[in-house]
């Protein structure tokens, strides 16, 4: 196996050493790069045959009967193609505390939770400690990349807004969170030693406060105090690095205040962070100044480059839904590149973009063969009234789980979803990712990320498919059923023009009594539907503050009728459509909007408690 650039803890002392250290380093994981996906196919076999190795004695797999082989014969031919319900079950005894190698040798050391959901909660994905090893080495190719393009990004700082969400534990006490929060909180990032790529405006303490206010408002100051050091901007995804800017926005006053008489505002309880901020600020009357002109100019176009006049770029996730946020970003970034550097999710990490300035929607993952074994399901795109759609086999035949198309077998141009094993107890597991074959790096696949399976409302980190969508309407409508309405069609659509942004569903309905229906009513259904939406939605809502209040906007009687004429004079079949469950086309939301008679919105929070009865499998829980 390639050896993987490792960190050493002896850094250099001066800013020559340091230079040369940079250099050498960077070396280093460029040829790792080459080696890797110059030997793709070997890579891959050897990784799964150790990973079968490592995990002979498991009990999943000695239930499918491979027996001890290692070969990816043998394992195409007996190991099934599997879904998250199919290993459900091996995953509540070892939520539960049982101790014995059911999925992995390795002892759990704690789940990562996955932002698709199943049963309306989130999926637990078992990791073991090495795992957080390799998604290291996935970190480090990063910058030695990127500094091929951006030349002395190590003479500056990051400017990153990074945090923590939501841990709970299991009833077998194992932690279970986000990937991210796991990584913030691990030893590797608390105690990583200095490096000029990975130095930070933000300390630490303000990163791993689990008040997002307080946290927000530290990273901000901290930035701004240290504005002309900024070289790189980012969140990890495009709707978090957007409500930091909208949190400018609305505090802008108090933050340059602190500047100017160098103390932290006494909204900022935590010690911890009062303690680190002030390493930091000192009082700078002339950059209060400074940041008072230009925030309260009438225009926030190109804010951030006003702001942090060094930044080169803009760190964050611009694929997949979040394209969505592009527009917004370029407005106030001037049009700064827009870097989406790695792929990964809860249940591995995958690669790199190995050409992070390209535009957005040209952007490509080269898969890092060491990271795990990946196979590919064919899919087929079919045109469906108005949407695209995705069609793939809830189940697979045994001839079609044996003709999965290996890493280096795929064909440019085509489409898969992406079906992973890994050395943390994930054996063909599909995950549910749709990817296009964008092109190749040496003999490693460079794929598109096309979107996720099934989704069809996401904001930010959530994820709402179709029937979760479908039930929740059922849910709500039920508060229509006293005064003789009943909803004829509907749709909906991510609005993303207030921030944070929120969901909007267009409601066409039949009213055959006579008593109006209340406006606390409609409001009712609003909160109903939030209710009924899995708890990575209602965590957005409720904790992260990520999500706005749902929105229902009734339109006139024959809207849905006028919404067919649209999709059938741009080609739609007249026998073969259906009413799409999301819009995003801009003519076809402002034809909904045009015919709107009322609106209403939320009145509260749905509940949502973390981990409460996430974990258990009891029907009475249910």
């Amino acid at each position: 196996m390639p050896e993987a650039p490792k960190e050493t803890h002896d850094h250099p002392k001066n800013g020559m050493e340091m230079e040369l250290y940079n250099i050498e380093k960077n070396k280093k994981s460029l040829e790792f790069i080459e080696e890797v996906t110059e030997n793709a196919d070997q890579l891959q076999k050897r990784v799964l045959s150790e990973i079968l190795t490592q995990n002979s004695n498991v009990e999943y797999l000695q239930r499918h009967g491979l027996n001890g082989a290692t070969d990816r014969d043998t394992f195409k031919k007996i190991i099934p193609v599997i879904k998250y319900e199919d290993i459900q079950s091996d995953i509540t005894r070892i939520a539960n505390g049982d101790k014995s190698p059911i999925l992995s040798s390795h002892p759990i050391s704690e789940f990562l939770t996955s932002s698709g959901t199943s049963g309306g909660e989130r999926k637990l994905m078992p990791t073991i400690e090495e795992e957080l090893d390799r998604r290291c080495m996935l970190y480090s190719l990063l910058m030695p990349v990127m500094s091929q393009f951006v030349p002395g990004l190590d003479k500056g700082k990051g400017m990153y807004f990074l945090f923590i969400k939501s841990e709970s534990k299991t009833p077998g006490g194992l932690l279970a969170r986000p990937v991210l929060t796991s990584y913030y909180k691990s030893s590797h990032f608390k105690n990583r030693p200095f490096d000029s790529y990975t130095n930070y405006t933000s300390p630490n303490e303000a990163i791993l406060c689990s008040d997002s206010y307080q946290s927000m408002y530290a990273q901000l100051l901290c930035g701004l105090f240290q504005h002309k050091e900024v070289l790189r901007v980012g969140a990890v995804f495009a709707s978090g690095f957007i409500r930091a800017i909208k949190f400018l926005e609305k505090h802008w006053a108090v933050l340059a205040h602190d500047i100017r008489v160098g103390s932290l505002n006494s909204e900022i309880s935590d010690h911890t962070i009062r303690d680190a901020v002030m390493r930091i600020l000192k009082p700078d009357l002339r950059l209060a100044e400074f940041i008072e002109l230009e925030c309260s100019k009438e225009s926030w176009q190109g804010i951030i480059t006003r702001l942090w006049p060094n930044t080169k770029y803009v760190d964050v996730i611009v694929t997949g839904t979040m394209a969505q946020y592009i527009p917004t970003l370029d407005y106030y970034s001037n049009g700064l590149p827009l870097v989406c550097t790695m792929y990964a999710s809860s249940e591995c990490y995958f690669g790199v973009n190995l050409n992070p300035l390209c535009k957005p929607n040209e952007v490509s993952y080269t898969l890092i063969p060491t990271m795990g074994y990946f196979e590919f399901l064919p899919v087929q795109r079919n045109l469906n009234g108005v949407t695209n759609s995705i069609s793939m086999p809830k189940s697979l035949t045994e001839k079609e789980q044996q003709h999965l198309v290996e890493l280096t077998d795929v064909k440019l141009g085509h489409e898969y979803e992406l079906v992973i094993t890994t050395y943390a107890g994930l054996y063909r597991y599909r995950v549910g990712d749709v990817l296009r074959v964008a092109g190749f790096k040496n003999k490693a696949p460079q794929f598109n990320f096309v979107c996720r399976k099934n989704v069809v409302l996401s904001i930010d980190s959530d994820k709402t498919d179709e029937v979760e969508l479908q039930n929740a309407v059922k849910n709500a409508v039920t508060h229509l059923q006293p005064f003789d309405a009943t909803l004829l069609e509907y749709t909906s659509y991510a609005e993303l023009a207030t921030i944070p942004g929120h969901y909007v569903l267009f409601w066409e309905l039949s009213r055959n009594g006579s008593t109006k229906v209340p406006s606390s009513v409609f409001e009712d259904c609003c909160l109903e539907v939030e209710e009924s939406l899995n708890s990575v939605y209602r965590q957005g809502r409720v904790s992260d503050k990520s999500i706005g209040p749902l929105e229902i906007k009734v339109v006139e009687n024959g809207t849905f009728d006028k919404l067919m004429d649209y999709a059938i004079s741009l080609g739609a079949s007249i026998n073969q459509y259906k009413t799409p469950r999301c819009v995003k086309f801009a003519p076809i939301v402002e034809l909904l909007n045009s015919r709107v008679v009322s609106t209403f919105r939320s009145p509260k929070c749905p509940k949502w408690v973390p981990g409460h009865k996430q974990w258990c499998n009891s029907n009475e829980e249910r």
